[in-house]
């Protein structure tokens, strides 16, 4: 299959492209809560709530980092958007990003993060699919392509994968803090998050550090996605959800993609809502890249 530079692409390369823009502090919006407890409208609290992991501590980000991150990425995201004749990722950009990466200026986390980003996007992240069953092996016998791939079982613990840097909600604390943000995805079939991504889907959350409980909002939050295998691309919302976190906080956004199955590129941004310390605060991220294999 040979895949084009089309408006297909265009969402995800835009998003990510606007990082470096998206790392100023940006102008909050906070209200005091007004509503009567007795007429307000309210999503019902669950009688129980998933457990999705967070560090126990908050970890420390760089804004340098971020910026150095938003610089670096529309060479990177043209690697993963431009295909060579055979459909595949075209390794001369990759070459060109690595070199970039090599830059004794880039900060040594941000170097870090897009070379394993890199790798991801090359032959090491390929080979990662083929063993997880993600994708076929050359010499795969046809009739087992759809196989489904071998999927540890834990006790109620969701298997994870953290996108590859923690990022920063700007103003997203009454008083103007910052809050910092972690994203992950799951691939499915699994329970988290609620209600769960199926085989051939990825679930993605979004989690604001030090928040109160999330809230619905006109402005929004976003995970735009790309499918390294099958060249498909999609943006989706992630919205409160009433399963996670969602009497006490922190503030988790979760929503879930039909990727389909392969490695996943992806990138989280927008803007969230939470009710904290009594008030509704909205907020702008700075946009954070995962690597995922579904």
């Amino acid at each position: 299959m040979r895949f084009a530079r089309t408006s297909r692409t265009a969402t995800l390369v835009a998003a990510i492209a606007v990082t470096g823009a998206l790392v100023a502090p940006a102008t909050a919006h906070a209200e005091p809560s007004t509503a009567n407890p007795s007429t307000s409208k309210s999503t019902p609290a669950p009688q129980s709530e998933q457990t999705i992991p967070l560090p126990e501590k908050t970890p420390d980000v760089d804004p340098e980092v971020l910026k150095s991150l938003g610089t670096f990425a529309p060479a990177l995201i043209g690697s993963v958007a431009t295909r060579g004749e055979n459909g595949e990722v075209d390794t001369a950009l990759l070459k060109q990003a690595r070199s970039l990466a090599d830059n004794p200026t880039v900060p040594v986390q941000a170097a870090d993060t897009w070379r394993s980003l890199i790798d991801f996007l090359g032959e090491p992240g390929k080979q990662k699919a083929v063993a997880a069953g993600a994708i076929p092996a050359a010499k795969r016998d046809a009739a087992k392509d759809d196989d489904a791939p071998e999927i540890p079982n834990g006790p109620n613990k969701p298997r994870i994968q953290q996108f590859l840097y923690p990022t920063l909600g700007f103003g997203c604390m009454p008083g103007g803090g910052n809050s910092v943000g972690m994203a992950l995805a799951t691939a499915g079939p699994q329970a988290a998050p609620a209600p769960g991504p199926k085989r051939g889907q990825a679930g993605f959350v979004y989690t604001s550090l030090g928040t109160g409980p999330a809230k619905n909002s006109n402005r929004r939050l976003y995970v735009s996605w790309l499918n390294l295998e099958n060249g498909r691309t999609g943006q989706t919302q992630l919205k409160p959800n009433a399963k996670i976190n969602a009497k006490k906080g922190p503030g988790t956004f979760t929503g879930i993609a039909k990727t389909g199955r392969g490695r996943i590129v992806s990138t989280v941004y927008g803007e969230v809502t939470t009710k904290t310390k009594g008030r509704t605060v909205s907020c702008m991220i700075a946009p954070t890249i995962g690597t995922a294999i579904v």
